[in-house]
C-alpha cells in the first residue's frame, strides 16, 4: 500500500489529488482545485501549500511519492516546464524540486498524454501489458507509449506526438498541419471538418439536424455532430464515419510501427465508440499488417471519464517501478 500525490497543472485550473494505491488499484481520497495563478512561482507555492493542508487533514497518510502532469514541452529529467501553449509564462519552471524538498519524497513530471498512458497501464485498460499505446483523442490528439514495460518519452520528451502525422495531403488543420491525425481526430478537428461538410451540404440544398436550435454552420461543435449522429442524422453519421476512418488510418501507422498489445483511446472515443469503431476497424483491416492488427486489442479508456483524475497520480505511482 502506498499513498500518492498527484498535481495537475492546467492553463486555467490546478488540482491536487491524494490517492491510495493498494493491490494494483487506486482509490482517490480527496481532490482540491483552484484557478491557476498568473505567476508560475505563485502557482507552485499554492500547489505545495494545498498538498501540505491535505496531509495535515489526513495525519494517517505517509506520502510515498508525488507526480506532476502538465502540457508539453517539458524536461522530465530536470523536472522543468518549458513554456507549453497553455502555460506560456512557465519558462524553465522547476515543478519537481519544490515537492521533493517540502515533503521528503521522490517526485517526477510528465506531459498529460504520458500521464494518462501510465494511469491506463497501471490501473486501467492497459493493465498487464508490456506494450501499450494511449491516444488522448480530446481537445487534441496525442499518444503515450508504454514499450517493453516502461514509459517511452523519447530523447527530449517529444515521443508520441502522433497528432502531427499527416494522413491526407489536405484537410482540417491540427497541430499546425492541414490533413494531420489531430486535424481529423480531435474535438476541434471534427468540428472544423464538420462545418465544412455542412456548408457544402447546404449549398446543394440539403438539410441537417446538426443545425437544430438555429445554429450557424460555423458555430457547430463536435458535441452537436455527435448528438445528431446518435439521433440518426445522415450528414452527421457521414462525418463521424469519416472520423472513424481517419482514426483507423492513424492507428494503422502506430500498429505497424510499434506492434502493441493494446491501444487504449480516451475522451471522444469513449462517448462515440459505437459510431467510430466499425469504420475504424474497416480501415485498419485495409491498412495494417495482419500480424500486428491481430495481436492488438483496441479499447476505450478503462478509467473512463475520470481518467484525468488519475493521470498525475500515475506519474507518482510509476516512480521506482521496474
Amino acid at each position: 500500500m502506498r499513498y500518492l500525490a498527484g498535481i495537475d497543472i492546467g492553463g486555467t485550473k490546478c488540482a491536487v489529488t491524494l490517492g491510495k494505491e493498494d493491490a494494483g488499484s487506486i482509490q482517490i481520497w480527496e481532490k482540491r482545485r483552484f484557478p491557476t495563478p498568473d505567476d508560475p512561482q505563485e502557482a507552485v507555492n499554492a500547489l505545495v501549500d494545498t498538498l501540505r493542508r491535505l496531509l495535515e487533514d489526513h495525519p494517517e497518510v505517509q506520502l510515498s511519492a508525488a507526480g506532476v502532469s502538465c502540457g508539453s514541452p517539458l524536461d522530465s529529467k530536470r523536472g522543468l516546464i518549458l513554456c507549453p501553449p497553455n502555460l506560456p509564462n512557465w519558462d524553465h519552471i522547476d515543478v519537481v524540486t519544490p515537492f521533493s524538498e517540502a515533503f521528503g519524497v521522490p517526485a517526477a513530471v510528465q506531459n498529460d498524454a504520458n500521464a494518462c498512458a501510465l494511469a491506463e497501464w497501471l490501473w486501467g485498460a492497459g493493465r498487464g501489458c508490456e506494450n501499450m499505446i494511449f491516444l488522448t483523442f480530446g481537445t487534441g490528439l496525442g499518444a503515450g507509449l508504454i514499450l517493453n514495460g516502461q514509459l517511452y518519452a523519447g530523447s527530449c520528451d517529444m515521443a508520441g506526438e502522433a497528432g502531427h502525422i499527416r494522413l491526407e495531403p489536405d484537410g482540417p488543420v491540427g497541430y499546425g498541419k492541414a490533413g494531420s491525425f489531430e486535424g481529423f481526430c480531435s474535438g476541434g478537428g471534427i468540428a472544423r471538418y464538420g462545418q465544412a461538410q455542412i456548408l457544402k451540404h447546404l449549398q446543394r440544398g440539403g438539410q441537417t439536424a446538426v443545425l437544430a436550435g438555429g445554429k450557424k454552420p460555423e458555430e457547430v461543435t463536435t458535441a452537436d455532430i455527435g448528438k445528431a449522429a446518435q439521433a440518426g442524422d445522415i450528414l452527421a453519421l457521414q462525418i463521424m464515419e469519416h472520423t472513424g476512418r481517419m482514426l483507423g488510418k492513424g492507428i494503422s501507422v502506430l500498429l505497424d510501427l510499434f506492434n502493441p498489445q493494446r491501444i487504449v483511446i480516451g475522451s471522444i472515443f469513449l462517448r462515440q465508440e459505437a459510431l467510430l469503431r466499425p469504420p475504424m476497424e474497416e480501415e485498419i483491416r485495409r491498412e495494417a499488417l495482419s500480424y500486428t492488427r491481430e495481436s492488438c486489442r483496441i479499447l476505450p479508456a478503462g478509467l473512463g471519464e475520470s481518467l484525468g483524475d488519475y493521470a498525475a497520480l500515475s506519474v507518482a505511482g510509476n516512480i521506482g517501478r521496474k
